[in-house]
């Protein structure tokens, strides 16, 4: 039987671990998922993610891994692979790179999800072929990264592309859970759309976003993107603030590194030019005159799998060749 080579990429949420064994060439093989085991403070997850990996490999005898990458919330010291926190984890100064080496017996690259995310639309997504590219996810909240030079920016502390906490309202902003005021994640995550929507339907309580609210006693992203399409002024306004901010938080990124594309990703993003038309024109009104011409505004492409593709890109940017 013919010897296959790949590398496994892991993308660790809340809620469940997304697995994928992955070939050189950025083809997913083979994907699955297990729950995310957040008893005593995760400390049996990798070894389950470890047992996962083991028993499914078993069903190719002619496949070998050759290196992993996992994506983990919050900021990582990408030199050690220690995660300094991930607060829905449980983890606190954890060596998630070591112990997963341990377990799996093959290198592994740990990197911040969002950034494994946006490496994964680089190498694979909509950035591939590009030299400098932003990704900015709009999901629960707002995240980023931030590739210059085909290398991702991880800063001093890996903090570096934590784009969902650029502010953009220096007073007066609702609060955010990283404990600031004003971050465009108040305001352009599906959360802080479903707080800007309650806050239009109090003003204009006879607009067909305030009887989506009252027919389902709930309002989603969705429902606003829906009222936008039949042209709800209620919803258009929403629309409209979403798209300001976020318009500007995208122009001062374009206008520190001017990369070749800013893409975004996230639940949100799956209104497509609904949201992406309003977002470029904000963009062209605050940024640079050049960077406004070169750097272009787009959709991700790989949804739910950007992140184990980036992981195991990383993977093999790292130990494959």
């Amino acid at each position: 039987m013919e010897k296959q080579e790949w590398l496994l990429g892991i993308d660790l949420g809340g809620t469940t671990v997304k697995l994928a064994f992955v070939n050189k060439g950025g083809a997913i093989v083979h994907k699955w998922e297990i729950p995310t085991n957040l008893v005593d403070n995760g400390i049996h997850i990798v070894s389950e993610i470890a047992s996962s990996v083991k028993e499914t490999i078993g069903k190719w005898p002619g496949a070998t891994l050759i290196a992993a990458g996992m994506g983990a919330p919050g900021p990582v010291d990408f030199e050690t692979g220690n995660i300094y926190v991930a607060v829905n984890i449980g983890w606190r100064d954890y060596p998630l790179k070591s112990r997963l080496e341990g377990e799996l017996g093959i290198p592994v690259v740990v990197d911040n999800d969002a950034n494994v995310a946006s490496y994964g639309e680089f190498w694979k997504g909509s950035g591939e072929g590009t030299n400098d590219l932003v990704c900015i996810t709009l999901g629960t909240g707002v995240g980023g990264g931030i590739i210059a030079n085909q290398e991702l920016v991880h800063g001093v502390s890996g903090a570096g592309g934590e784009l969902g906490h650029i502010t953009v309202i220096p007073e007066g902003g609702a609060p955010c859970n990283c404990g600031k005021t004003g971050c465009i994640e108040t305001i352009a995550s599906a959360t802080g759309i479903v707080r800007l929507s309650l806050e239009e339907i109090n003003k204009k309580p006879e607009s067909m976003l305030a009887n989506r609210h009252r027919d389902q006693g709930m309002i989603t992203a969705k429902d606003l993107f829906d009222c936008v399409k039949e042209q709800d002024e209620a919803g258009v306004a929403v629309l409209d603030k979403v798209a300001k901010y976020l318009g500007l938080t995208a122009a001062h990124v374009g206008n520190s590194i001017n990369p070749d594309k800013i893409v975004f990703g996230g639940g949100v993003s799956r209104a497509g030019e609904a949201l992406l038309e309003p977002v470029r024109g904000y963009f062209r009104q605050y940024a640079f005159g050049r960077v406004a011409e070169s750097t272009s505004l787009e959709c991700a492409t790989l949804g739910n799998d950007a992140g184990v593709i980036g992981a195991a890109g990383l993977a093999y940017k790292q130990y494959g060749n």
